[in-house]
This record gives C-alpha cells, structure tokens and sequence, in this order.
C-alpha cells in the first residue's frame, strides 16, 4: 500500500500503473498518447502553423473530449490547443 497526499491509496500499484489507469477518458475518443493527424490547418502556441495532414501525438485532454493539446515532432516540441473535429487517428 502506498499513500500519497491528500490521503490517495495505491493498492499495491506503482505510480507508472496508477497513470495507465487514470489516462482513461471514457467520454473522450481519444487517450493520453494516440497518435493523431491534423485534418484542418492549427496554429501552435509558438505561432507556427501545422498543416492539415500533420501527425503529432495527444499530451492533453480539454472538457471531455472537446478539444486536445497536440503535440509535434517539428518544429521540436510544438504545442497545439485542437478541436475535436480537427483531428483523427492515423
């Protein structure tokens, strides 16, 4: 048994099961880590622009589902905030 703070109980899980378990987004299409494709051109947090077509990987989950953060390959560790509906999988 592990206890972390806040009083949350590991039943004999480490920390790399316990974040298998809680990137389940039942209400979500997507998971932490899907590989995705661009279906509209996205403009990442830096100002670049991702071209439909691009391929990148989910690092975040916004409102169920709604909306993902995306990361790409290049330009090295680019970030986008992306809809839903501008994304599916490969």
């Amino acid at each position: 048994m592990q206890k972390f703070p806040g009083g949350v109980i590991l039943w004999g899980m480490n920390v790399e099961t316990h974040y298998l378990l809680r990137r389940e987004e039942p209400r979500s299409n997507l998971r932490d880590l899907d590989a995705v494709v661009l279906t509209a051109d996205v403009r990442t947090d830096d100002g670049d622009v991702m071209k439909a077509g691009t391929e990148g990987t989910v690092v975040g989950i916004w409102r169920d589902g709604a909306a993902y953060e995306v990361e790409f390959p290049e330009p090295m560790g680019a970030l986008a905030t992306v809809p839903a509906d501008q994304l599916r999988r490969p």
